[in-house]
C-alpha cells in the first residue's frame, strides 16, 4: 500500500501595499494624487481670497457711505432756524452728501435710509418735483422693505399736498393700507379722515374715523377720532327745535286783553267823605 505525501502549498508572497501601514498608506496617495490635490488646494485658496476680498471691500465702502450719510445728516439737523440763507446753504450740501451716498454706494445698508433722506431735504428745500421722484426711485429700488416703505409713501402724499394734488395725495395714502407690514397705518387713516373732511365729505371722514378706532384702539390717533366722529354725528342730525313756547300752545293762549283807558270825569279819584249834618 502506498502512501501519498502531501506537500504544502507555497503561499504567494504578501504584496508591498499589505504590508505598509495606515500612515504609510495615506503618505502614498497623496504621493500619487499630488498634482491633482495642490489644483484643489490652490482653487480653494483663490476662492477664499476672493471672499475675504468682497467681505473687505464692502466693509470699506460701507464704512465710507456711513461717514459720508452722518455728515449729510449733521447738515440736515444743524440748520439754523434765525438764518434762512446758512440754513439753505447747510441744506444744499446736505442734499449734495446724500446724492454722493446713493450713487457711489448703493449696495450698501445705508442707501435707502439716505434716499429716504434725500427726498426730504429736497422737499424742504422747495424741490418737491424732484423729492417725489426720489420716493418713487425708492419705493421701486426698495419695496422689500414694509416699514420704512410706508413711511416714505407718506412724505410722498405730504409732497403731493404741497404742490395742491388732493387726488394723487389720497391715492399714496390709500396704497400704504395696502402695504402688508406697514406701522403707520392708524397715521393714514387719520390724514385721509381729515382730507375727507376739508372737502365737506362727511359719510367718508366718519368711516376713515370709525375704521381707526375700531382696527387700532391704542393709537394715539384714537381719542381725537372719536371726538371728530361725535362732532360729524351732531351735524349730520338735524337741528332740534328752540326751547321756548311752541307754535301750537302759543295759538291756544287767550290774547291779552289791552286795558281800556281811565274816563276823565274831572273828579278826584279819592273816595269822598260824607258830609256831616
Amino acid at each position: 500500500m502506498s502512501y501519498r505525501i502531501k506537500v504544502p502549498t507555497k503561499a504567494d508572497p504578501l504584496d508591498e501595499t499589505h504590508l505598509l501601514s495606515g500612515v504609510e498608506r495615506f503618505l502614498l496617495v497623496l504621493q500619487e494624487q499630488r498634482r491633482a490635490l495642490l489644483v484643489g488646494l490652490g482653487v480653494l485658496l483663490v476662492a477664499a481670497a476672493v471672499v475675504i476680498g468682497v467681505i473687505w471691500y464692502d466693509y470699506q465702502t460701507t464704512l465710507k457711505a456711513r461717514e459720508l450719510d452722518q455728515e449729510a445728516t449733521l447738515h440736515y439737523l444743524n440748520r439754523p432756524a434765525d438764518d434762512p440763507k446758512k440754513a439753505h446753504e447747510q441744506l444744499t450740501q446736505a442734499i449734495n452728501l446724500y446724492k454722493q451716498v446713493v450713487d457711489q454706494y448703493p449696495r450698501t445698508p445705508v442707501a435707502p435710509l439716505a434716499l429716504f433722506h434725500l427726498g426730504n431735504a429736497q422737499v424742504l428745500s422747495n424741490e418737491v418735483d424732484a423729492g417725489i421722484e426720489t420716493y418713487k426711485r425708492f419705493m421701486l429700488l426698495y419695496s422689500s422693505n414694509p416699514s420704512l416703505l410706508g413711511l416714505v409713501q407718506q412724505r410722498l402724499a405730504y409732497a403731493y399736498l404741497v404742490k395742491g394734488d388732493r387726488d394723487q395725495a389720497a391715492k399714496a395714502f390709500a396704497g400704504i393700507l395696502e402695504i402688508p407690514g406697514a406701522l403707520n397705518k392708524d397715521h393714514v387713516l387719520f390724514e385721509l379722515a381729515k382730507m375727507e373732511e376739508s372737502q365737506s365729505r362727511p359719510e367718508g371722514a366718519l368711516a376713515h374715523y370709525q375704521d381707526l378706532m375700531k382696527n387700532y384702539p391704542n393709537s394715539p390717533f384714537t381719542s381725537e377720532a372719536a371726538v371728530r366722529v361725535k362732532v360729524l354725528e351732531v351735524k349730520k342730525s338735524p337741528d332740534s327745535p328752540p326751547a321756548g313756547v311752541t307754535p301750537a300752545s302759543a295759538a291756544s293762549a287767550p290774547a291779552p286783553q289791552p286795558e281800556s283807558p281811565a274816563k276823565s270825569s274831572g273828579k278826584s279819584a279819592a273816595p269822598t267823605s260824607k258830609k256831616k249834618p
